[in-house]
């Protein structure tokens, strides 16, 4: 997957791309080929949901789903990228997660930030770049520190953006972009509009979602980018997120691509 910052990144070169990863006559290869690399969303939002239910099924710990969760997370990073996605962002822990038991939240972030240390590299020499959405105060410092030297060394990366949604939640996403108005103190009520709300966001400078998908077939955003997700065509599996793979991917864009996207507007043509 490696390119260099210089490379001119566009949907032309989604097979290319692809050229002796994909077994032929794989089933992955098939929806591959059947994807328009004209069509790819932009902003694909990903709620991985199901590393509970998965260890549970297999006599695991939860902490062991976690683990399994981020071997996902890897796939699909390089499956994102290698198909042109702009800004994949993925929803690891919410501010609602705070009330699981202590044992596994701890583990949890250990992973994490384990996984940071091992995978930066992935990150860096794919030309890919982090971006934590959320509130930091409450996270562990040995995390934070991770989190904000990925963040620091893959800040000129331009292939694609990963956005980390820690500590997060939608509603204090907007709370939070309210308070930083008021704060300045500078606007009148009347000067408030979407744009200015839009820049105070955790999002600030990223596309909204084109596609979000969620996986283990719960049919509910909880609490994931309020505001941003006003038009994205929404895209449930029953898969559960250490289960999740290229393939699924692959359905998930060409669902969407098979949409019409109207905005509020009516559909043009016959």
């Amino acid at each position: 997957m490696t390119g260099s910052a210089g490379t001119a990144y566009n949907g032309g070169l989604m097979l290319q791309s692809w050229k002796g990863i994909l077994p032929p006559g794989s089933e992955a290869e098939r929806l591959m080929r059947n994807i328009d690399p004209a069509r790819i969303p932009a902003h694909v939002a990903v709620i991985m949901d199901g590393n509970g239910r998965w260890a549970q099924a297999r006599g695991r710990t939860r902490v062991e789903g976690h683990r399994a969760g981020l071997k996902s997370v890897k796939e699909i990073l390089e499956t994102a990228a290698r198909t042109d996605v702009r800004v994949l962002t993925l929803y690891a822990f919410s501010k609602e997660n705070w009330r699981r038991p202590r044992r596994e939240v701890v583990a949890l972030f250990r992973a994490l930030e384990h996984y940071l240390v091992k995978e930066d590299k992935l990150l860096i020499d794919n030309d890919l770049r982090l971006k934590v959405l959320g509130q930091r105060e409450d996270l562990p410092a040995s995390l934070l520190r991770q989190l904000d030297r990925v963040e620091a060394r893959t800040a000129a990366n331009r292939r694609m953006t990963v956005g980390l949604a820690l500590n997060y939640g939608g509603r204090a996403e907007i709370v939070d972009a309210v308070r930083d108005i008021l704060r300045e103190g500078r606007l009148k009520p009347d000067q408030v509009d979407e744009e200015e709300l839009g820049r105070r966001l955790y999002t600030a400078g990223l596309p909204d979602p084109d596609l979000l998908i969620r996986t283990s077939g719960e049919m509910r955003i909880s609490n994931f980018l309020l505001w941003q997700i006003a038009y994205a065509e929404i895209w449930v599996t029953d898969v559960l997120w250490p289960d999740f793979r290229k393939e699924h991917l692959f359905q998930a864009i060409l669902d969407y691509q098979a949409r019409s996207r109207r905005f509020g507007g009516i559909r043009k043509g016959p």
